[in-house]
This record gives C-alpha cells, sequence and structure tokens, in this order.
C-alpha cells in the first residue's frame, strides 16, 4: 500500500541547476543596434542541470510492473522512420537563420494573444516573417523581450474544404498544426477515423451499456418489490444509468455525474484556444529546442522536490510555451520564464504554494524577487491572465481509466509516459486528450491489453489515430541518454513501480508499435 509524499525537507538545499552561468551575462549582451552580428555568430550552448539529491528512502510495499494478458502476434509492420527525419529536418532550419539588426525595444510589452489552433482568421501580412524577427537582449529586463511577435498559425485550406463537406464527423479536428503528419493523420484520414469513432460508440453503447443498465434496473426493481431500497432511489439510480453513468460515482455529489458529458465537451474546446504554437521555436534566435527540453527537466525536479501537484507541473510547461508563442526570449532569460511559470501555476493550483524567497532560492540566486515578480506581471499580460482554459492530459487520464477500472499499474505507467512527451517539442502538435490517449493506449499494449470498444468510447480515439504519436513515444524511451533524464530517476522508484524501467526495457525489445489484430474493424 502506497503511503501519502513526505513533506519537503526545507533544510536541504537544492543545489544549482541554472541553465547558464549568470556570472557570465556580459558575454551575452547584444551589440550596439548599428552594429551588426557577424556571420560566425553562434549560439552559446545550455549546460545541463546537475542530478539533485534522492529522495528520503520510504519502505513502502508495491508490485513491480508486468505484463497481466497475452495478445496475438502482430500483422501489419508499421514504419516510424518519416518520424525520424522529420524531427531532424524541423530543427535543421535553425542553421540557416542569419540575425538582422536588432528591433526597437519597448519597456514593458504589450499584451499579445498567442497563436491558437482555434483561429480561423485568414494570415496575418502586417507582422514579420520568420526571416525578419530579431532579438535585443537587455539583461535589465526580466525576460530580455522585443516588441516583435511571432506571425499569427496559417490556416489549412484542405482544412476548411473538408469541415464544410462533413461538419459533424469533423467536430474534433482542430486546425492543421501537423501537415507532415509526423505525429496526427492526414485530414482525409482522420475523417475516417472520426466515423469510425462515432459508430463505435453507438456500437459499444447498444452492446455493452444498455444491457448493463437493463440488467441493473431490474435487480433495483426487484429491491424495491421486496422493500429492500426507495423507489426514488432506484429511479435516480435508473436515470444515472440512463445517461452512461457508474451509480457509484453518481452517489458522490463532488463528481456531478449528471453533467459529465457537458463537462468533457467544454473541456474539448477549451483544450484548442491553450496550445501553443508547436512552431515558435522558428522565431526565437537563441534558444533551441533541446534548450526547452533541458528547462522542463529542471522544472520536473522543481515540481518533485516540492511536491506539487501533477496539475502544476503541466500547467506551467503550458504557460512556458505560450509565452515562448508570443515573444522572444534570450537565453539568459530562459531558466526565468520557466520559474516565473511554475510560480504562477503553483499559485493558481495549489493549497500552500511555495513563496517567491523559495523559488529565488530554487535559482540559487541567480534571478532576484523583484525580476520573478516583474516576470511574472510580463507573463500573465502577454497571456492576458489566461490560465484556467488550460486542461492537462490528467483529467482526460481519469476519464479514459474508466474503460480498465482504473488499473493501477495502467494509470502509473500512463503518467510516466505522459511525463516524457514533455520533453519531446513534437507532442505540441497534438491536444491535451490525445496525449493522454496515447499514454494510456502505450500503456495497454506494454501490459499485454489491447485498445478495446471501450478505450475508444471514453477517449474518442481509434487505435490508428494513436500510433504515430505511440512510435514518437517510444523513439524517446530508446534514446541513448534518457536514463540520465530525471524523469526516468523519478519514476524508476519503487513509489512508481519502476515504470521508467519497464518503459526503457520494453520500447529496446520491441522497438516500434504495430496495429494489433484484434482491432475492431466495422
Amino acid at each position: 500500500m502506497l503511503k501519502p509524499p513526505m513533506k519537503p525537507q526545507s533544510a536541504q538545499r537544492i543545489p544549482r541547476t541554472a541553465l547558464v552561468d549568470v556570472s557570465n551575462r556580459d558575454q551575452l549582451a547584444q551589440p550596439a543596434p548599428n552594429v551588426a552580428l557577424p556571420d560566425a555568430y553562434s549560439k552559446p550552448a545550455a549546460t545541463m542541470p546537475a542530478s539533485m539529491p534522492p529522495p528520503p528512502r520510504r519502505s513502502t510495499a508495491v508490485v513491480e510492473l508486468g505484463p497481466t494478458t497475452t495478445t496475438a502476434a502482430h500483422g501489419v509492420t508499421y514504419l516510424p522512420a518519416r518520424s525520424s527525419y522529420m524531427a531532424a529536418s524541423y530543427t535543421a532550419s535553425k542553421e540557416s537563420k542569419t540575425p538582422t539588426e536588432p528591433a526597437s525595444r519597448m519597456s514593458l510589452p504589450p499584451p499579445v494573444v498567442p497563436a491558437t489552433a482555434s483561429s480561423t482568421a485568414p494570415a496575418r501580412t502586417d507582422l514579420p516573417t520568420a526571416q525578419d524577427v530579431s532579438m535585443t537582449m537587455d539583461t535589465s529586463h526580466p525576460s530580455g523581450l522585443t516588441d516583435v511577435t511571432p506571425d499569427d498559425l496559417p490556416v489549412s485550406q484542405s482544412s476548411a474544404s473538408l469541415r464544410s463537406d462533413d461538419t459533424e464527423a469533423l467536430a474534433d479536428i482542430e486546425l492543421d498544426l501537423d501537415p507532415q503528419g509526423i505525429v496526427t493523420l492526414t485530414l482525409e484520414e482522420e475523417l475516417v477515423e472520426q466515423r469510425r469513432v462515432m459508430d463505435i460508440c453507438d456500437k459499444y453503447e447498444m452492446s455493452v451499456l444498455v444491457p448493463q443498465a437493463l440488467a441493473a434496473q431490474a435487480v433495483r426493481q426487484s429491491l424495491v418489490r421486496q422493500g429492500q431500497m426507495d423507489a426514488q432511489a432506484a429511479a435516480h439510480d435508473d436515470e444515472m444509468m440512463r445517461l452512461g453513468l457508474d451509480t457509484e460515482e453518481a452517489r458522490d455529489l463532488s463528481m456531478v455525474a449528471e453533467y459529465t458529458q457537458e463537462i468533457f465537451d467544454y473541456m474539448a474546446c477549451l483544450e484548442r484556444e491553450s496550445m501553443a504554437n508547436p512552431n515558435y521555436m522558428d522565431f526565437q534566435d537563441e534558444i533551441q529546442w533541446h534548450m526547452r527540453a533541458t528547462l522542463i527537466d529542471w522544472l520536473l525536479q522543481v515540481h518533485m522536490r516540492y511536491h506539487m501537484l501533477p496539475e502544476t507541473l503541466w500547467i506551467a510547461v503550458n504557460l512556458v510555451d505560450r509565452f515562448l508563442s508570443a515573444r522572444i526570449v534570450s537565453l539568459a532569460k530562459l531558466q526565468l520564464v520557466g520559474v516565473t511559470a511554475m510560480f504562477i501555476a503553483a499559485k493558481y493550483e495549489e493549497i500552500l504554494a511555495p513563496s517567491v524567497e523559495e523559488f529565488v532560492f530554487m535559482t540559487d540566486g541567480g534571478y532576484s524577487r523583484e525580476e520573478i515578480l516583474k516576470g511574472e506581471r510580463i507573463v500573465l499580460s502577454t497571456l492576458e491572465f489566461n490560465v484556467s482554459t488550460y486542461c492537462s492530459p490528467y483529467s482526460w487520464v481519469r476519464r479514459i481509466s474508466k474503460a480498465d477500472d482504473y488499473d493501477i499499474q495502467t494509470r502509473t505507467l500512463c503518467k510516466c509516459l505522459m511525463e516524457v512527451t514533455l520533453l519531446n517539442h513534437l507532442f505540441l502538435r497534438i491536444r491535451p486528450s490525445m496525449v493522454a490517449a496515447i499514454g494510456m493506449y502505450v500503456s495497454k499494449r506494454m501490459l499485454g491489453g489491447v485498445w478495446d470498444d471501450a478505450f475508444v468510447y471514453y477517449s474518442r480515439f481509434t487505435e490508428t489515430q494513436l500510433l504515430p504519436g505511440a512510435n514518437i513515444l517510444l523513439e524517446k524511451l530508446m534514446e541513448p541518454g534518457f536514463e540520465e533524464q530525471f524523469v526516468y530517476k523519478k519514476y524508476a522508484s519503487k513509489k512508481f513501480l519502476k515504470a521508467s524501467i519497464y518503459a526503457r526495457n520494453w520500447a529496446l525489445r520491441h522497438r516500434t508499435l504495430h496495429p494489433a489484430p484484434s482491432d475492431p474493424a466495422l
């Protein structure tokens, strides 16, 4: 039985894990406005964070992960080669960018609404392109920002035509953020799979949920006739079963089970509004994707050390990505953006959030209290104080877990895999609900299960939709340096059932995922 997490020990100091050496910031200073950067200008690389002290040892009785059932041999071979090629070419364009003359600065950049997936307006032409974006660094400013912002995301013409042809089937297809098809399917393939989802959901309701509801209703009617159950309570349970809800959850007032469908429909609309620009690194001149991964690895350590809620971590990462989608940030201020985002997320989500002084202590004095507070104002004003619209994958995992009766091994392994996706920028192209579905799908396959109609019903994704992202996740697990990542060390403990060790060993054995032959064919 797992014990609750221990309180953080304030007496232990967190080692310095800053992304840059703040004592050498003068070396990163921008030249005068009239002096052009040399052609041989190279971006400084970020130093990897030092490993943190291990958490206190606790004696807990746990069961390590292992396969529970067996599956038939796989049939169709899936080739993830294009994902590796696209991932390599995606960052290769950074080498061809040439810095231009620094743009004019403002003391406080005005708030800008970041480009979102819900935008349907035509692409703007009054903003600079990626080649026109320039950088001005000022160490006195908490973010090293300019008044130049990235262009809005382009609108996919094929998406608009498909939506007009079949609006109902494409109700859950967002703006095409993955035109290369790295993590998702093409819009035409997505249309076919969405129709399959609707057919599978109808089939599951008629073949599983309705018979269960009728059988439970007959039992309650028998109990009412025998005087062992109140008639009004039986009628209420019948109504909950008619809505496809669990009677045990319906009796829990905090679950508000009667509003389940409306809540998740609303969350599906909100998650599109809170998505970051998956290509925002094209507009950044000093930071690259591997520096973002280093920052998130450090945020994982801070989050774990102070025993914060899982939603706090996901909100913080979302704030970082959305802010970098709207503002150009220098390398010297990248960690400040991260600690400020964690500070905002903790105040929003935690009951007892760490103080500003504790966040200053986390950076080992790299930033002052005034810098963090000023950075908080800039981040919130840039994002128009929009923090509550983000729905983390954890909310969707709780929904999908109903398909296997909240199996603890599957959920623990899924949490590990979802945090691994934070380190890969390719998953910025998909919604949090799909991240949760990919994590649950890979977990189920690793433990010997199948993605049956129940999982399709509660997740609204078929196996075909999840396979591209699932294989990209396996590629991340198989990377040579993955064992040095903090997420691997975190989930290698007995507290988390050694989930990361099991996941990496499974990925190295199987290398790739194939469509299961038991995938329902309609």
